[in-house]
């Protein structure tokens, strides 16, 4: 079965190269340290807002540190909070769509309205009052993104989970005398499985546009460690005389969440029974 699967996505040119780019980036963001050229906190004011040469591939920042080196640890730094982020939504989402999937009655009436009211409030401006409230660091983003999305994820699980729930297999497991938690994990969680690998993967896209959001308006990822959004932002003020410190950051992030998102599409062709 998953020789067919992976047979069928390799047919999908646009998934596989968004396989290949998270793939790279993936590897980028795991060497980073040993394979950046300069020191990403380097600071030389007899380079500053130099533009791309040889010595400097992407030109340099206001304080004159290597833009290349900077982004090779923002892609560390970017890959990371999306992936926490995104492991953060999977498990409480999923949880909680499998609770009330299962259980029904005032569980699910509960939980739904749950996510009803957080799907009404706008995320940004969640997250942006709760960070005034913490404080912005990196973890604080991490977390805040990842408790903040799991609500769409929580009501596709439960979804698929009414469906799944009203097989034969299930209701003979339950005859059997199986325990809820295997009846969850065991015989429903594998059946829903595509569904929440596809939202993941979408997901870590969404989370590195918001972490760059709110480190551009300086409440993510603090200086002086890199990350794009502050790198981008840092470019909004020299934008007339050092174009490359918006435009490298701005296409990091471009090709980021595009490879993410043809990846994710690629999978939703693939794991869809419709198909």
């Amino acid at each position: 079965m998953i020789k067919i699967y992976f047979q069928r996505f390799r047919q999908n040119h646009l998934a596989m190269a968004g396989l290949l780019i998270v793939g790279f980036l993936t590897v980028l963001a795991l060497v980073s340290p040993w394979v950046s050229p300069k020191d990403p906190s380097l600071q030389d004011l007899t380079a500053r807002l130099q533009g791309p040469s040889p010595s400097h591939w992407m030109g340099t920042d206001d304080l004159g540190r290597d833009v290349f080196s900077r982004l090779l640890l923002g892609t560390r730094i970017s890959l990371s909070v999306g992936f926490v982020a995104v492991g953060i939504s999977m498990s409480v989402g999923t949880f909680l769509g499998l609770w009330a999937g299962f259980f029904g009655g005032k569980w699910d009436t509960l939980l739904m309205r749950l996510v009803d009211v957080m799907l009404s409030i706008p995320t940004l401006f969640l997250i942006l009052a709760v960070l005034a409230f913490l404080g912005p660091n990196i973890y604080n983003v991490m977390a805040i993104i990842g408790l903040t999305s799991w609500p769409g994820l929580a009501r596709l699980v439960r979804g698929e989970c009414l469906s799944v729930r009203e097989r034969e297999y299930v209701q003979a497991a339950k005859m059997a005398g199986v325990s809820t938690a295997r009846l969850l994990f065991i015989h429903i969680l594998p059946n829903v499985v595509a569904p929440i690998l596809v939202s993941a993967t979408l997901g870590v896209g969404g989370a590195i546009l918001t972490e760059s959001a709110l480190s551009f308006l300086g409440l993510g990822v603090q200086p002086p460690t890199p990350s794009w959004g502050n790198i981008l932002s840092i470019g909004r003020d020299y934008l007339h005389i050092a174009w490359w410190l918006s435009l490298f950051p701005t296409l990091a992030i471009l090709v980021t969440v595009l490879a993410f998102n043809l990846l994710g599409e690629g999978l939703r062709d693939v794991l869809d029974p419709r198909t």
